[in-house]
């Protein structure tokens, strides 16, 4: 049972590959959607590690993306060429992740919720101080655009495997090949001993903790990873836009990137896809609806809660339910 479950998350995985691959070739823009996405999609799927499989409410995942956007321009502007930043952008956001875990094991539920929020909160407002303007370029942020170290310098095509790509078409492919390698390490993580003492925590500390699970550990290491994931989507950013700024990282993103884990589904890896294309792509098709001010807000806002009264579990819970009668009776006869 096992091993079908091992070969058919496998076969899922190659299938969304070449889908990605094989993507129609979009303009310009939708190529630049296409990237927003797989950006998206890592960083729910971050959020959803600490939230939905490990039950610590996170409103600040935003700034974890900051941190390792921030790392890649840093270095970029540095000299140092975009690809490899990618990595330690990850790094420097898992530092992040376990700075704020360690004092967020005194907390639970809505006090750490609002903590994570003003994190979200005061990070812009950080990379503002005078203090470290040399650094982050404060207001102006950082350019990239025309830079060696950035892939295409941001406008120039690419050769890819002796296939010519735009810089769109190439930051795409980026995107989601790295995004396929964070959903399998993410899969190989949740499916072994972590994911299991991740679950325990989540459903209950007290019986966790009798069963011999260290809950510090456990709960600083689900941090630690999700924000690793988190500074790839903002390295990944970054790179696509060739620029950052303060506003890259507003406030609303930790807020979006919630929405995003409850329609895929928390406590799921396979719904995050739905997550991502909705967070991206609603707000573009509810603009085409009403070009009134506010209205593409409202229909958002609609649209998320009819979600939820129609799927209060996700999409991911919703196909569950519909599959379940299958899968019962095909696990009966076998």
């Amino acid at each position: 049972m096992r091993a079908a479950r091992v070969a058919l998350a496998l076969v899922a995985i190659a299938a969304a590959a070449v889908a990605v691959f094989l993507a129609p070739r979009w303009d310009a823009v939708g190529d630049i959607r296409g990237a927003k996405a797989g950006v998206f999609f890592i960083a729910i799927l971050a959020l959803n590690i600490v939230t939905g499989y490990t039950g610590q409410i996170s409103l600040g995942h935003g700034a974890f993306m900051a941190v390792g956007g921030y790392t890649t321009a840093i270095l970029v502007d540095h000299g140092v060429r975009d690809l490899w930043t990618i990595p330690l952008a990850g790094l420097v956001g898992a530092v992040a992740g376990l700075i704020v875990g360690v004092p967020a094991l005194r907390l639970t539920g809505l006090y750490l919720a609002l903590v994570t929020f003003g994190l979200a909160v005061a990070t812009p407002q950080i990379l503002k101080w005078d203090k470290v303007e040399g650094l982050t370029g404060g207001n102006g942020g950082i350019q990239l655009f025309g830079k060696d170290e950035l892939t295409g310098k941001g406008f120039a095509d690419v050769e890819l495997f002796g296939q010519t790509l735009t810089f769109n078409r190439a930051v795409y492919y980026l995107t989601w090949a790295v995004a396929a390698v964070v959903l399998l390490v993410a899969w190989l993580i949740l499916r072994g001993g972590a994911g299991r003492a991740f679950r325990a925590v989540r459903d209950s500390e007290i019986a966790a903790a009798a069963s011999g699970v260290n809950l510090a550990v456990y709960k600083t290491t689900a941090f630690a990873i999700s924000a690793f994931f988190a500074g790839v989507a903002g390295s990944l950013l970054v790179i696509s836009v060739a620029f950052v700024n303060p506003e890259t990282f507003p406030v609303a993103l930790s807020l979006t990137l919630v929405v995003g884990a409850v329609v895929a589904g928390l406590g799921s890896l396979w719904g995050t896809l739905a997550g991502a294309i909705f967070i991206t792509f609603l707000p573009t098709w509810v603009g085409h609806i009403s070009k009134a001010p506010g209205a593409p807000d409202t229909f958002y806002g609609l649209a998320v809660i009819l979600l939820m009264l129609l799927l209060p579990l996700g999409v991911a819970g919703g196909v569950r339910r519909l599959l379940n009668p299958l899968t019962t009776r095909l696990y009966t006869r076998s």
